[in-house]
């Protein structure tokens, strides 16, 4: 209502100096009826604007209308009476076009605008979003980081402090015995420092550091005999190098697996094939350990950390384990659309 009282005003205004004002400088205005067309745009949509402009010509075609041609005699009279016509005609043409110019000007100019505040925002919200998963993707590193630790270091220190209490109580009496219980307290030590290592290593912002994948999954090799005494057995075939796109996750993936291993499996012998077509990364990390039940290790042993990175990337992850057997994990990633 303010908008329309506010335009109806001005036009008021436009009016009152049109037909009162009888200086030839001030009796017509057209570019009072060109700051009210601006004027409108800003303040009415579409339908507003046009009724304004269409209002604008009108008032201005009545005032042009009000306009009397000058006295002069009568032998020049009607020569004088058509150049008047045709002079308010020229006159009421550039008007009318001038104010389809303003129009049209002024919607690109809101409507270009409109484009960039829409971009904006639309750039604020996507950032926000990207801003919410990466603390969420952070968050849910960390939770998986702090079980582990929890599960792992947890185990090995109190395992450790009941040996070195028992150790405490046997040593006046039965000191031999008392050594064997700090022997094994020293294996659980070792044991934590390890554990407490690869919670660290898997912190690590880029785990590749400049190295190829191929070198990065022999160096988790090495950790993997160096840690069980078990040297994995390795078959890499990648037809071209892989962008860190992929490679950063497939290394997570493999190195969650060789580290599932250590901890849980008790096998004696892991194979790991990484090969490469035109179109597909296939990767295969199998042991001969104990196995698990799947229906009761579900999201366990770092399945569904490894399972995500698979489905981020738009692949397949299958992993087939029975009690007894050992087991097999399988990935297919799509390469087509990281090229």
């Amino acid at each position: 209502k303010i908008k329309v009282i506010y335009t109806i005003i001005e036009v008021i205004l436009i009016l009152f100096i049109s037909f009162y004002n009888t200086k030839p400088s001030g009796r017509f205005f057209p570019f009072l009826y060109l700051v009210l067309v601006t004027r409108s745009c800003f303040i009415f949509q579409m339908q507003g604007r046009l009724i304004i402009t269409a209002l604008s010509f009108i008032l201005f075609m009545v005032s042009l209308s009000q306009r009397k041609p000058p006295r002069v005699s009568v032998q020049i009279a009607p020569f004088i009476q058509e150049r008047f016509l045709f002079y308010n005609f020229v006159v009421a043409l550039l008007f009318g076009l001038a104010l389809v110019f303003v129009l049209m000007l002024m919607n690109t100019i809101l409507s270009e605008r409109k484009s960039r505040d829409e971009l904006a925002i639309a750039n604020e919200k996507l950032r926000q979003y990207a801003l919410k998963i990466e603390n969420q993707a952070t968050l849910e590193e960390r939770n998986r980081i702090a079980r582990e630790i929890h599960d792992s270091l947890g185990h090995s220190l109190t395992a450790l402090n009941l040996q070195l209490e028992t150790a405490q109580k046997l040593w006046q009496s039965n000191p031999e015995k008392a050594q064997t219980f700090l022997a094994r307290a020293k294996e659980l030590g070792s044991k934590a420092l390890q554990d407490v290592r690869q919670s660290v290593s898997t912190m690590r912002s880029h785990p590749l550091q400049e190295q190829s994948l191929e070198q990065a999954i022999a160096n988790l090799a090495e950790n993997m005999q160096r840690t069980t005494g078990i040297l994995p057995i390795l078959k890499i075939n990648l037809a071209y190098p892989i962008s860190a796109e992929i490679s950063t996750p497939i290394y997570r993936i493999i190195q969650e697996s060789f580290t599932n291993i250590c901890k849980y499996a008790q096998a004696t012998k892991v194979k790991l094939e990484l090969t490469t077509t035109d179109t597909t990364l296939y990767l295969l990390v199998e042991d001969n350990g104990k196995g698990f039940d799947l229906g009761q290790n579900t999201t366990g042993f770092g399945q569904q950390s490894m399972r995500d990175r698979t489905l981020a990337l738009g692949g397949k992850f299958n992993i087939n384990s029975t009690p007894g057997s050992g087991c097999q994990i399988k990935v297919e990633i799509p390469l087509l659309r990281y090229r």
